[in-house]
């Protein structure tokens, strides 16, 4: 079973060792970096797709170290090391996705308590609830926009000097993300209300933008993504979405997969409905946040063009 790790899984080691790495941090200067250091501001991403953009905002100032970035990794299982708890407890800026997909990172944050620190939690930024069914915020399009220019106004807050280059920065990326926005209403406008089947909603925010019509029963999605058996009666509904033919495309999280989804990856390829891997992480090396939302909708229309699938990006 997936089990999504919470504050209160974390080890205690962990939680002994992070709260030592707080009482021993050095002091922080006015610039936001410690005392002695370079004046890099070290950051945390969760997942690595935040810490791509805390690094594309911060440039030349930032140090940002992802915890999260293995493909074969499932996330919701996710257990903090020692070695997270530190890198954690000494992050001047920490983004982390919430929603209860990573708790661990407010369990480490509580045990190493720090004033300076700033924290953005992408779910409160955009005013979703604790409790909001999908989690995987990421591929919502109006998500790092906002995460980027809560990065600049932290990150000038720890450094005002430089708050003018934080500022353009976040603009640049912003601007950046336009072909993948022009990509997903070509793509809802050239394949109107597509029919989709996935295993559980890792891309379903990008999939309502590109105006496709999920066909996987919700009850299936959310067991899968939770770790609980399906209902007999959605794996059968779930089933004749590929013996039917119901759907265009089939996509699946590459990250996460078991011999129900197999079975399903198995029963599309068999009808002649192309696959399309999706990620939980972003997948390294070779993309950047961008460039790796941009290839997600280009893999899709791939498999409607002339019906090839991509399995992996």
């Amino acid at each position: 079973m997936r089990i999504r790790a919470g504050a209160a899984a974390l080890p205690l080691a962990v939680i002994m060792l992070t709260a030592g790495c707080s009482s021993s941090s050095p002091p922080a200067t006015a610039d936001g970096a410690a005392s002695g250091g370079t004046g890099t501001i070290t950051a945390v991403g969760a997942e690595n797709e935040y810490a791509d953009v805390i690094q594309q905002v911060g440039g030349t100032y930032v140090h940002a170290e992802a915890i999260m970035s293995n493909p074969d990794t499932d996330p919701h299982t996710f257990e903090a090391s020692p070695s997270v708890a530190h890198a954690i407890s000494q992050a001047r800026l920490i983004v982390q996705n919430g929603a209860g997909y990573d708790d661990w990172v407010t369990g480490i944050e509580k045990a190493a308590p720090d004033p300076g620190r700033k924290v953005i939690k992408v779910q409160q930024l955009l005013g979703l609830p604790d409790d909001v069914a999908n989690p995987h915020l990421w591929y919502r399009p109006a998500t790092m926009p906002a995460v980027a220019s809560a990065i600049a106004a932290d990150l000038a807050m720890l450094q005002p000097a430089h708050a003018a280059y934080f500022k353009a920065n976040a603009a640049r990326f912003t601007a950046s993300l336009a072909p993948w926005n022009q990509a997903l209403a070509q793509f809802k406008a050239k394949y109107p209300d597509t029919p989709v089947a996935t295993t559980e909603p890792v891309a379903d925010y990008m999939l309502q933008a590109a105006g496709t019509d999920n066909m996987t029963p919700w009850a299936f999605q959310a067991d899968v993504m939770n770790g609980t058996d399906p209902s007999a009666q959605d794996v059968a509904v779930q089933r004749s979405l590929f013996t039917g033919r119901k759907v265009k495309i089939f996509l699946y999280n590459q990250q996460v997969t078991d011999s129900l989804t197999e079975s399903y990856i198995k029963l599309a390829n068999a009808n002649g409905i192309p696959v399309v891997g999706v990620y939980e992480t972003m997948p390294e090396p070779g993309y950047d946040y961008q460039s790796w939302m941009l290839a997600e909708v280009h893999a899709m229309d791939k498999a409607l063009a002339d019906k090839t699938s991509t399995e992996h990006l």
